[in-house]
């Protein structure tokens, strides 16, 4: 299997709460976000939305220059916060930008803005009555968050959002660089759906 290419590790349904609510599939893979056919990917975006390196560079070569003139048009991303744009030659329909925090050490509100962005990213997803989505580890690359505790803020959000609106999205998957990040992505993941 070429390095690029996603191969998924786990599955599991989130529990409904009753037989008539539909459930929503989780999974872990490692891959590269840029090959996931869903209906938006997630973009671990800068401020000015302009594109970047890492997983920002990676999404904006992948789906043209027309992605770049679209967010020039959006006039930026505040932390913590999430937009739309259509994915033009990516496989997904639309990307989720969103801009995580930098890490100072844990006092300067991270945990909250980290959260706010799966939140945000989430809401966006809804409004749009979109089925899945994909993420990459948001802030753990250059951003320097800590992968422990941003997996288990991921995985809890989406938790949470799961609970209040159980169905309103069909499949979320977490897409990881490496294999140690997704080995911390399987823990945070059976520390938060320990039923799954």
């Amino acid at each position: 299997m070429p390095k690029s290419a996603a191969k998924s590790i786990i599955f599991a349904r989130s529990k409904s709460r009753g037989d008539k609510i539909p459930t929503s599939k989780i999974e872990l893979i490692k891959g590269d976000i840029t090959k996931i056919t869903a209906d938006a990917i997630v973009n671990a975006a800068n401020s000015t939305l302009l594109g970047g390196g890492g997983v920002d560079g990676a999404i904006h070569r992948a789906a043209g220059p027309k992605l770049l003139a679209e967010c020039a048009a959006l006039g930026g991303c505040a932390t913590g916060q999430a937009k739309i744009t259509k994915g033009y030659n990516l496989p997904a329909r639309s990307v989720i930008h969103t801009v995580g925090p930098v890490w100072s050490g844990g006092n300067h509100n991270e945990e909250r803005l980290l959260a706010d962005c799966y939140r945000n990213c989430l809401a966006l997803a809804r409004e749009h009555n979109l089925k899945s989505i994909a993420f990459p580890s948001i802030s753990t690359g250059a951003y320097r968050f800590p992968i422990e505790p941003a997996a288990q803020i991921a995985l809890n959000t989406v938790k949470i959002c799961l609970e209040k609106d159980p169905g309103v999205l069909e499949r979320i998957i977490f897409v990881l660089f490496s294999d140690s990040d997704l080995e911390v992505y399987q823990k945070s993941y059976r520390d938060s759906f320990p039923e799954g």
